[in-house]
């Protein structure tokens, strides 16, 4: 237990500081949002590059742990669109956000210093990577997708979709994803002057993210819409860590830290941009909501799901 708590303690921690930072006004909204970008622009693009480009391709392409993360996902995913649009009567747009928020982990953000912690450096880098596939490739773009249908644009959801792939290849994460599998796949050496600076803004990831979670979460309300936001929120730090790991038990991946590696990645809350996406659709109020409560709550379900993975199932050794 105290392992555990030395774990998450001071990932949230962190957290609270950022939290603090911005509710005593040291950092105003646009701060982290500046701060936000350098993460998911520089910083993620580099760790992940780093990850991939230095280590053979047969360790990186693991088809089973993205076969079960993808299938774990999908199913939290229908599971919250079902909940949302057949029994709660919601519009099918913040279904599709529901479905979203009980699928897309804060992979980036809060899964990888968790995981680094637990798995280590070097398969929490591919398992985030391969994670972010899943998540951009496939989860996002459905949503998208979906969402659109229940407007104006239902007739128009192939180019909904084809504008989404398209802004991925724009999109940091992804190239740097493209380009470690093609140094991994080439064998392209790489300098030390260019490994080093790789490396010192890869390093600068974890600590700057969890600050920006922190502070993006002042101001957040959940007035009027517990009920609701609270079953998004504990659905996705209880169902979708339970799919994928059903998953992951049914297929396990070659690699056996990747096997506790997806399932953490899945206990995440959803990932911070979450309430940015819903802001076309008129419900970012809904999904903030959904997103403060999930990030508070997740103290509690990530340090339990921890010891379930350890003590509990063996999936991870005793200290690491």
């Amino acid at each position: 237990m105290l392992h555990t708590l030395a774990i998450t303690g001071p990932i949230y921690l962190v957290i609270a500081l950022g939290f603090l930072a911005g509710r005593y006004g040291i950092f105003a909204k646009a701060d982290m949002r500046v701060l936000g970008t350098y993460v998911v622009k520089f910083a993620l693009p580099a760790l992940i590059f780093t990850a991939l480009s230095q280590r053979p391709v047969g360790e990186i392409l693991n088809g089973r742990f993205v076969l079960d993360y993808a299938g774990g996902s999908l199913a939290a995913m229908f599971v919250a669109f079902a909940w949302a649009h057949w029994r709660q009567g919601k519009p099918l747009s913040q279904s599709a956000l529901c479905g979203l928020g009980m699928s897309g982990s804060n992979s980036g953000f809060v899964g990888y210093p968790i995981a680094v912690q637990v798995i280590g450096p070097a398969s929490a880098a591919v398992a985030l990577a391969l994670c972010m596939v899943v998540e951009n490739l496939l989860i996002l773009p459905l949503t998208l997708v979906l969402a659109d249908s229940g407007g104006n644009q239902g007739a128009k959801w192939h180019r909904v979709l084809m504008q989404s792939l398209a802004q991925l290849l724009r999109n940091p994460i992804i190239l740097a994803i493209i380009a470690g599998f093609g140094v991994a796949l080439l064998g392209i050496p790489i300098s030390d002057v260019m490994a080093r600076t790789v490396n010192m803004l890869a390093m600068s990831s974890a600590a700057v993210s969890l600050f920006v979670i922190g502070g993006s979460l002042f101001g957040l309300e959940t007035r009027g819409m517990r009920r609701d936001v609270s079953a998004l929120a504990l659905g996705k730090l209880l169902l979708h860590p339970l799919a994928v790991g059903a998953m992951v038990w049914l297929l396990p991946p070659n690699e056996p830290m990747l096997r506790a590696g997806a399932v953490v990645f899945a206990s995440m809350p959803m990932f911070g941009i979450y309430p940015i996406l819903a802001q076309k659709y008129g419900f970012e109020g809904f999904c903030a909501a959904a997103l403060l409560l999930a990030t508070v709550f997740s103290f509690v379900t990530i340090s339990a799901i921890l010891l379930l993975l350890g003590p509990g199932m063996g999936w991870l050794p005793a200290h690491r």
